[in-house]
């Protein structure tokens, strides 16, 4: 049987209306009713949801995502409050869940005061050690940075620094059939040895063009085919 889940990111939520330019809490707004539309089992943001990580920001942020009926899973970035994050969703940032056949595994690769990422021993270690445990068919790694050159004006320094690290564990285990981020306010999709490599675009806006807002739909089949659609607003 085949399940599927939306990933949007980088939605900068903040007290104040404009955040970058742009009206960021009209913008994830909009993007939410157009979720609304699509049938999926569950919603993951991945990272940078506020844009100064205030408590009250977090609140604006949960009042804007009120519509949404399937379960939502968080993750920190950059720019995120860890505990203000996690006080506000009631949940552990560190994380799996389950959708059918297919296990998604978050990793924390947030560092502080920096805005490039690095995934240190004990992130790779989870990662290891949760693959291993795993009675998953097939598994979808998701992090805030992304982990190969955005071939774009973004400047490829402020990714995730030990990428090399993260490929290392990944290739002990044939389960990974993916891996996905944000961080970069950019759509994109890579490949490298048969692992699919998907950069969500940002709900408030994109560094690299185009002028819209979006968010992935990933479709998930049972033989371990993953499927993505970027939908553009």
């Amino acid at each position: 049987m085949n399940t599927s889940f939306i990933q949007i990111s980088d939605c900068h939520i903040d007290d104040k209306i404009l955040v970058m330019g742009v009206d960021s809490t009209a913008n994830l707004t909009r993007v939410v009713g157009d979720i609304k539309n699509q049938e999926f089992d569950a919603l993951l943001i991945s990272g940078d949801l506020t844009h100064n990580g205030t408590p009250s920001s977090y609140k604006k942020l949960q009042k804007s995502l009120a519509f949404i009926q399937s379960d939502i899973h968080v993750m920190p970035g950059n720019h995120d409050d860890k505990d203000n994050l996690s006080e506000t969703f009631s949940t552990k940032l560190q994380k799996t869940f389950q959708l059918g056949d297919w296990q998604i595994i978050t990793l924390d690769s947030v560092q502080i005061n920096k805005v490039s990422g690095h995934l240190g021993k004990d992130q790779l270690h989870f990662l290891d050690d949760t693959i291993s445990h795993s009675n998953a068919k097939h598994i979808v790694v998701c992090l805030h940075h992304p982990v190969v050159s955005m071939e774009s004006d973004w400047n490829d320094e402020l990714s995730l620094e030990n990428p090399e690290d993260l490929f290392e564990v990944i290739e002990q285990h044939s389960q990974v059939k993916a891996i996905l981020w944000g961080h970069a306010h950019q759509s994109e999709t890579f490949e490298r040895k048969n692992v699919k490599l998907f950069s969500c675009p940002s709900t408030a806006l994109q560094f690299n063009g185009p002028d819209n807002i979006g968010y992935n739909h990933y479709t998930l089949h049972s033989n371990g085919k993953i499927e993505c659609k970027t939908h553009w607003l």
